[in-house]
């Protein structure tokens, strides 16, 4: 796109997407000039602490450059659910967005990632730079929908959970991800503490058949985010258990 217009990939997206959608609060600008830097969170690793100048700065602008906010984001969702409709079409063509939004390949659009054959109308995108995460959810046809940002490696564990409350608040049909041991696991230890989290262990080893769902790794992971959280002693707690649960892992 650089080299057919000529022009620096941020202000051609600002140019070809965000003005004319409203989304006066993003940029594709790297790094950040200092008034909107100024404005802007600091990333947050799993630990909890600050990623390390504030935020990673990414020359791959397309992939990872935009920064933005929920309502942003939402209104950019908002755009493409209309624009399938026909109802509003400032950045693409009905019939573009109709190819956008159909699947390339299994529940996999252009750009998008799409729901099953119960809900042919969500359309939607996780993504996550180093410290940030963000979920879009978006249903065309019902303009029902969610955005939901966060500075922290933790974005997605948690925005899930948000994701699946508000879904059953207002009767979307919609099937909520299967929550991930590791991440329950890891969101009880930061809330409740690392007994608590090796508890909910045990109660999920008695209902998880799955070894995908739950194997050494789940509690490694948690035992490493606790040692890089300086919680040594509960990464030990953590590690010993893991060693008690897989004698002959020669990694635990």
């Amino acid at each position: 796109m650089i080299d057919v217009t000529h022009k620096p990939f941020p202000d051609l997206l600002r140019e070809t997407v965000l003005d004319k959608i409203g989304m006066s609060d993003s940029t594709y600008e790297q790094p950040l000039p200092p008034a909107r830097a100024a404005l802007a969170a600091s990333g947050t690793y799993a630990s909890g602490k600050v990623v390390h100048g504030k935020r990673h700065i990414y020359p791959e602008m397309a992939a990872a450059g935009l920064w933005t906010t929920p309502t942003d984001l939402a209104k950019f969702a908002i755009e493409i659910a209309l624009s399938k409709q026909g109802k509003s079409n400032r950045a693409l063509s009905q019939t573009m967005t109709r190819e956008m939004l159909k699947p390339q390949r299994e529940n996999v659009g252009l750009g998008f990632f799409l729901g099953d054959e119960k809900n042919s109308d969500q359309f939607g995108h996780n993504g996550a730079d180093e410290g940030f995460q963000a979920i879009l959810l978006m249903f065309a046809d019902s303009g029902q929908g969610v955005a939901v940002m966060a500075n922290s490696d933790n974005g997605i564990a948690v925005g899930d959970e948000l994701v699946a409350s508000i879904a059953r608040e207002y009767g979307w049909k919609f099937a909520a991800p299967q929550r991930n041991a590791g991440n329950v696991l890891l969101l009880i230890a930061n809330a409740a503490g690392t007994p608590a989290a090796l508890e909910r262990y045990s109660e999920l080893k008695k209902t998880t058949s799955d070894p995908k769902e739950l194997n050494e790794g789940t509690l490694n992971r948690l035992g490493y985010t606790l040692l890089q959280s300086d919680k040594t002693d509960d990464a030990i707690l953590v590690f010993l258990r893991n060693v008690k649960e897989y004698p002959q892992s020669s990694n635990v």
